[in-house]
Order: structure tokens, then sequence, then C-alpha cells
């Protein structure tokens, strides 16, 4: 196992975390397209299809070609919610990182080295959008180099939030993962995150059936962390 330690984000990290942050998001194509294959609607699309075209038209030849198109369509559809989800996050609090996560009390944007590269990354924000200061505080961008997994590289990054959560107070540490994402789950609950709800990120993300997940984790007040102390 090669060694790793985690320090804030610099401007020397930017291109090695773009490239990391868009690798995780390929990674996912498959799975999503995996999981397209075996929804109940996809089979009869493609099932329909290919028989209508062989009554119609006598040929299978024409019925695999038209499989054949469904399939490049299908794949372009599960790859199209992460490109989108990529493109609108470099536009937005990834453009600037620095800015987004450290120009401010209260967020903070980690990176992960091992033998000189960036092999993980992690961001926090504060919740504004709520009645009560250092209410929530939200986990953006978890993401592990495919290389450098099962190293405990990711629950030392969930470690590294959660303290720094309590440090500055906050009470809960939210954040969002899809359905597809099966190792993040099983993470977020061990560590003591608890499901909330699910929901849709948006419209091509319900066209491939798959909802987002919400988690909390609950914060031991100052009082309380000096009890169990």
């Amino acid at each position: 196992m090669a060694p790793y330690h985690i320090c804030k984000y610099r401007e020397s990290h930017r291109t090695q975390v773009l490239d990391l942050f868009s690798q995780a998001m390929e990674e996912y194509v498959p799975t999503t397209f995996r999981h397209i294959l075996k929804l109940s609607r996809t089979l009869v699309l493609l099932l329909g299809v290919s028989l209508a075209l062989f009554l119609v038209s006598g040929s299978w030849l024409l019925a695999l070609v038209a499989s054949f198109t469904l399939l490049t369509a299908l794949r372009f559809l599960s790859k199209y919610p992460w490109t989108k989800f990529k493109v609108m996050c470099l536009r937005t609090d990834v453009s600037d990182i620095s800015k987004s996560y450290l120009s401010e009390p209260g967020s903070c944007f980690w990176v992960v080295e091992a033998e000189g590269q960036v092999v993980g990354i992690a961001g926090v924000l504060p919740i504004k959008e709520r009645p009560l200061p250092k209410e929530q505080w939200q986990l953006f961008h978890l993401c592990v180099a495919s290389a450098h997994r099962r190293q405990g590289i990711a629950k030392a990054l969930v470690r590294t939030v959660l303290q720094f959560a309590r440090n500055q107070g906050y009470r809960q540490v939210v954040l969002n993962t899809s359905v597809l994402q099966h190792s993040a789950l099983a993470l977020y609950q061990r560590m003591g995150f608890q499901k909330t709800n699910q929901f849709f990120f948006s419209r091509s993300w319900s066209l491939v059936a798959f909802p987002s997940v919400m988690f909390v984790y609950h914060l031991p007040s100052a009082q309380a962390s000096q009890a169990q102390e």
C-alpha cells in the first residue's frame, strides 16, 4: 500500500483534480448502461421493435440493425446525465475551487496525495438556505482514483470532513449520491450516515430511471462530545 496524506487544495493541484473528477464521472457510464439494459421497459423496447420490423419486412438483418441502433442510442443515454453533471460542475464550483471552497470560513477542499499524484478529493460547503447558522454542511465530489481504492482513503476523507465539521460547530453533514454508486452507499452507511430521501437530480436522470439518495450525519453537540470524552 502506497503511503498517502491529506492536505488542503492548492492551485498546483488543479489539473490533476480536474482529471480525477472527469475520470470518476466516466467510470459510472458502464454501470448506468447495464442498469438501463435491465429495465423492463428497455427489454420491451428492444424486443418489440426487432419483432415488429421482422414481421413487417421479413428480414432478420433489418431487425438486428435496428437493435444495434437502439443499443447505441441507449449507450449515449447512459452517458448523457454524467456528462451533463460534469459540465455543470466545471462551470460552477469546480471552475474555481479556491474561490468556491477556500475563500470563506466553514468551507474547505481536500486532496489526497500519494507518490506525487492526486488520488482523492473531497469538498464541503455550508448550506446557507437555513434559518439557523451552522446547521448543515454539504459534502461534494468525494472521489478516489481506481488504482488507489480499498486502501481506506475514502474513509479517511470522510473522517476529515466530519472532524472539520465538529471543529466548525456544525450540527449535520449532508450529501447526495446515486443509487448506482454502490461502494459509496455502503461506505456512508458503515460510517453512520442515515438515508433520508430519494429524488431525481434532473429530467435526464429520471429518463435512465435511477434516483439520487440523500444522506445525513448528525454531529454531537459540543456538550455531548465533552461528556463522551
